[in-house]
């Protein structure tokens, strides 16, 4: 018997949210719902999803210099969202059941694409690139004093792009990484 109920993703699965397995992770039921969600609850000037988001910060952390798996980690670091959706960071702050099934899910995630053994530096180096987008974000999609902090490596698309190019570009460049992580450390054992 799993925990919890089920919810049926784009794909068919039957996914337990508070019970997942590894065999119900789906590269294109996240990157179909991550395309569709918008960031901000809504409140951009324009649509602007959190795949999008993630797609800018996996080129952040590619522009940072920073490993492969770094790069996949920001690029899925909201992955959970695609199950359980999101909730504003005030509100997420007081609800700690949620977090702890956000943060159960998101490693369970992190675990499915290879990412298990994250360090607490790469986490936090994930949390940076999270932050500092997010604030290029506010300063051009939302009318508020928040001020970008100007840490970013590059300038990213904030324009709106329809969501179908969007869960094509995420699936690419998830297999793409998955592949280049993949071959390095298949380089490694054979040396």
């Amino acid at each position: 018997m799993r925990k919890g109920k089920c919810i049926t993703t784009y794909t068919g699965i039957e996914f337990y949210p508070l019970d997942p397995r590894m065999q119900d992770i789906s590269t294109k039921d996240i990157a179909h719902a991550l395309s569709l969600l918008c960031r901000a609850n809504g409140h951009y000037r324009h649509f602007y999803s959190v795949a999008q988001h993630s797609l800018n910060c996996a080129k952040e952390a590619k522009h940072r210099g920073y490993s492969k798996q770094v790069q996949l980690a920001c690029l899925l670091h909201d992955a959970s969202e695609a199950y359980i959706s999101d909730v504003t960071r005030p509100v997420k702050q007081g609800l700690h059941q949620y977090l702890e099934i956000e943060q159960h899910l998101q490693q369970f995630i992190y675990t499915f694409y290879g990412l298990s053994d994250l360090t607490q530096y790469e986490y936090n180096l994930i949390k940076e690139i999270d932050d500092d987008m997010l604030d290029y974000e506010m300063e051009i999609l939302m009318h508020c004093n928040i001020t970008y902090n100007g840490k970013l490596a590059e300038k990213y698309n904030m324009q709106f792009v329809m969501m179908d190019k969007i869960e094509e570009e995420f699936i690419r460049l998830t297999e793409l990484l998955q592949e280049e992580i993949k071959f390095s450390k298949e380089a490694i054992t054979t040396l």
